[in-house]
């Protein structure tokens, strides 16, 4: 017999394969007008980054069709200008917060692209080194 553990962390399992790793629901994916892949393409020309997460970008597009952005996506794939919509996929990216169609999320803030821009700082949830470590004149 299996204990109330088990069994809450089972059905906890479940319901995330049911949504899917992104948190979104397969079938948002598999209706959608544009691929992940795509999308990928999309961000990294957008935002000049080569080195994009797949993962924050998955919760990113999903956010996207669930909030009705699927057509104007398929259009910027296809080489159309939507500038809004390019606005905010570059927004997603560098603050690591996007729209799920019910409220803001945050994708992934430590893996901001604004951390990249800003070479003088660092996330608030990345340590800096040992302890002390801000107390020495920094090497190189």
């Amino acid at each position: 017999m299996a204990s109330r553990r088990e069994f809450l962390l089972s059905g906890l399992a479940a319901a995330i394969t049911a949504a899917g790793a992104s948190g979104f629901p397969a079938a948002l994916f598999a209706a959608a007008p544009v691929t992940l892949p795509q999308f990928m393409a999309l961000s990294m020309r957008l935002t000049e980054a080569g080195d994009l997460d797949t993962g924050i970008g998955e919760k990113f597009l999903g956010g996207f069709l669930a909030s009705g952005q699927g057509a104007g996506l398929a259009r910027l794939t296809a080489g159309g200008s939507e500038p809004d919509l390019e606005s905010a996929i570059i927004a997603a990216w560098y603050s690591g917060i996007y729209d799920t169609g019910r409220g803001k999320s945050v994708a992934g803030f430590e893996h901001a692209l604004l951390w990249k821009a800003l070479t003088f700082t660092k996330p608030p949830t990345d340590c800096g080194g040992e302890m002390g470590y801000w107390s020495q004149p920094p090497v190189g």
